[in-house]
């Protein structure tokens, strides 16, 4: 274990304070906005410019890495966090945050394909499940952190904005000082709508609604709390229930789906989406503890379906072809989270803060709904006949890097 780890514990401090920051960053813009007053459209949209900047980093960072290289690249992104970060204390208007909130996500996607670039690099096929494991834990605990960092902090005053930059400068600092060579291109991806669709539709149509349910939750949730009254612990509580939600469930609902059909298990998420947003639209407003309690749910059903669409994908296709397949959807997955700010945005505007559950529902019952029809389109594979569930990181922590850095990538390299 220590001879996996001794190489690549720069990599994970860097990545450490990288999501550290992200987590602080993403929850601390919306609440400030709601602060401001701003509509929700406005919020909204920068949610779904992060989402732009972050899928087009995805498709074009690979050629400025192959100009640049690795190192200097990472410390370049990692300082245009920092400003980007304190621009927004600098200027506040919305149209100037939507636009650095943009370029914000552009940054943290090259960010991350550069550290994920040289984890990939630095394991062996022996190691790999345990390193990508380890690098899973670090950075759902790095994102925890960095939301439970806000209330440290009052999201009215700059400190809270030096803070994030501080967590995005300290993440230069181990990579800078690594030995490490540096890794080979970073893996380039593009996005086949048609070949992925005919693979697999319900594939498609999961990893497209499950984007759609984490731009709505993640941007719009923060505003929710602020406007019912949550302190900004609770708050952040709120977001960290989400995740904790994907944690706990998707091991088992993955284990589920290497038994029966995942159709059926993603129909199972939808049913319970929509039954935890119809419970919040009759108890959020009850106390604390109950949106908590809620928000584990959601968060239990919303981040295991991309997991869960993803091994369905790879069900039907050839496991050389798992890079490009989950790469595409990856991509695909971008487009979704572009989508859902602006949905919930809207719904909010006409019906008040239970909007986002309003979205989150509907979101819910749309993929219950496909995949039931599909179920009846076009049979499974037999189980002995499938590869088994593997648990991925978050998808909004995602990149093509974190598709090559997956165990099951290895059927690709050695074709």
């Amino acid at each position: 274990m220590q001879k996996s780890l001794l190489p690549i514990v720069s990599l994970l401090l860097s990545t450490f304070f990288l999501l550290a920051g992200a987590g602080l960053q993403g929850i601390l813009l919306p609440v400030r906005a709601a602060l401001e007053g701003w509509s929700p459209y406005e919020i909204g949209l920068m949610g779904t410019s992060y989402a732009v900047g972050f899928t087009l980093g995805c498709l074009v960072m690979p050629t400025i890495v192959r100009s640049a290289g690795h190192v200097r690249t990472f410390s370049a992104l990692a300082s245009l966090l920092a400003i980007s970060v304190l621009l927004h204390g600098l200027a506040i208007a919305p149209l100037a945050w939507i636009a650095v909130r943009g370029i914000a996500g552009f940054a943290l996607a090259g960010a991350y394909m550069v550290i994920e670039s040289w984890l990939n690099e630095r394991v062996t096929n022996e190691t790999r499940g345990r390193v990508f494991s380890i690098y899973m834990v670090v950075s759902m605990a790095a994102m925890m952190a960095g939301q439970f960092a806000m209330p440290l902090t009052n999201p009215a005053l700059p400190a809270a904005f030096m803070l994030c930059a501080i967590f995005y400068a300290a993440a230069v600092i181990p990579n800078a000082l690594s030995r490490a060579p540096s890794p080979k291109p970073l893996t380039q991806v593009r996005l086949d709508l048609r070949s992925i669709y005919r693979n697999s539709p319900a594939a498609v149509a999961g990893v497209f609604l499950s984007g759609i349910l984490s731009g709505a939750w993640v941007n719009m949730a923060p505003v929710v709390g602020q406007e019912i009254g949550l302190s900004t612990a609770e708050i952040s509580t709120l977001l960290v229930s989400t995740m904790a939600g994907g944690a706990v469930f998707q091991v088992p609902l993955g284990r589920l789906s290497d038994r029966i059909d995942r159709r059926f298990v993603l129909m199972l998420s939808g049913a319970i989406g929509v039954g935890a947003a119809l419970a919040a639209l009759t108890l959020w407003s009850a106390d604390a503890i109950s949106l908590f309690a809620i928000a584990f749910v959601i968060g239990g059903v919303i981040y295991p379906t991309y997991s869960l669409a993803v091994a369905h994908a790879n069900d039907f296709a050839d496991p050389a072809d798992f890079v490009k397949i989950s790469g595409g959807l990856l991509i695909l997955y971008g487009f979704g989270t572009m989508a859902g700010p602006m949905l919930a945005a809207w719904l909010i505007q006409v019906y008040g803060p239970g909007g986002v559950f309003i979205a989150t529902g509907g979101a819910h019952l749309a993929l219950l709904l496909y995949t039931m029809v599909r179920r009846f389109l076009r049979s499974s594979r037999p189980a002995g006949e499938r590869p088994d569930f593997q648990s991925v990181p978050l998808a909004r922590m995602q990149t093509p890097g974190s598709v090559a850095l997956d165990p099951r990538a290895d059927a690709a390299r050695e074709r």
